[in-house]
């Protein structure tokens, strides 16, 4: 919560001195003469992003006359007030993170979607996961222990609480610890930590490590659910619509293209993460359907006002594509 303050103030700093972190008038992304429009794009190495670079891999952002920058942050928490003050054109966050700049009035859009759960409890692309030979076996023994997350307030505590509520747990009682996740398996190990939330590929390493997972976070909030979407700022799409409509279309194809190359997809992993190999096959792969699902997102709106996340509710009309 205190990175979207902190974008907050930078936002009303900011927003009196550049359009955005770019040459170009308005907020555009920087172009040559004749070359390709840079864009400047913040994301989570995490496999969500995946068809991101495939998509690029493959020209389809080329073909539309765009060439990414990609720069990658811990969270959607940190990313957010890139995107609100300039520092990117586009950005990728988890959904909750969205919601909560939403509802303290921060002029962020989602123009595509980005990553949704397996829709199978047991078997998703993220889990609450354990050390090797931990005690604990459900979400509910959470109570009192401490659970990493990538970013504080954004879908990991959301969804954990939800699972240790939905397994008859006081969600209040766990202890929530900020921390990338590509550190959450050492954490694990060395006892930092007494669980953490790992999406792929931190969960094929854990599991590697001979860890385990107690809970599907994802899945227990919604079996559909929206777990992250692509987004601009308000300001940016208002001013710059079709080079806002060729990324929509290149994130598409992308979405499309990584859902019918899953082998593809795990190897454009290792260009951006630490990935050993030798877990490429063992990596559950989320699903990448072209249009964010309205319930599940209203779901976790609803979740975000019973733990106190909005000072007052988000316009869904005014952050949905």
């Amino acid at each position: 919560m205190r990175r979207l303050l902190v974008g907050l103030v930078a936002w009303s700093v900011l927003a009196t001195v550049t359009a955005c972190g770019s040459s170009g008038p308005g907020g555009e992304g920087e172009a040559g003469p004749s070359g390709p429009t840079t864009v400047k794009v913040g994301v989570v190495p995490v496999l969500d992003v995946a068809p991101l670079y495939l998509g690029e891999k493959q020209g389809f952002y080329a073909d539309r006359g765009l060439e990414l920058e990609l720069s990658p942050a811990q969270g959607g928490a940190a990313i957010v007030p890139g995107v609100v003050s300039g520092q990117f054109q586009f950005g990728f966050s988890n959904t909750t993170s969205l919601l909560v700049a939403r509802s303290k009035n921060m002029p962020v859009k989602a123009v595509a979607n980005g990553a949704a759960s397996t829709g199978k409890g047991g078997a998703d692309f993220a889990a609450i996961t354990v050390r090797k030979g931990s005690p604990l076996t459900s979400a509910k023994q959470l109570e009192g222990k401490k659970a990493a997350v990538n970013t504080l307030s954004n879908i990991c505590d959301t969804s954990i609480k939800e699972s240790v509520r939905k397994d008859g747990g006081d969600p209040s009682k766990v202890e929530f610890v900020e921390m990338p996740f590509d550190q959450m398996p050492a954490a694990l190990d060395g006892g930092q930590v007494d669980a953490a939330c790992t999406p792929e590929p931190a969960l094929a390493t854990v599991k590697a490590a001979g860890g385990k997972e107690i809970a599907s976070n994802f899945y227990d909030v919604s079996p559909d659910l929206t777990v992250a979407m692509y987004f601009t700022s308000q300001r940016f799409a208002d001013k710059n619509p079709e080079l806002v409509k060729k990324f929509q279309e290149a994130t598409a194809e992308s979405l499309k293209y990584a859902d019918s190359h899953p082998d593809e997809v795990r190897q454009i992993l290792t260009t951006y993460t630490k990935i050993p190999t030798t877990l490429l096959e063992k990596l559950t792969l989320p699903r990448y359907p072209a249009e964010p699902d309205r319930p599940s997102i209203e779901r976790l709106a609803e979740l975000g006002e019973r733990d106190g996340l909005f000072e007052k509710a988000p316009d869904l009309d005014e952050l949905l594509p």
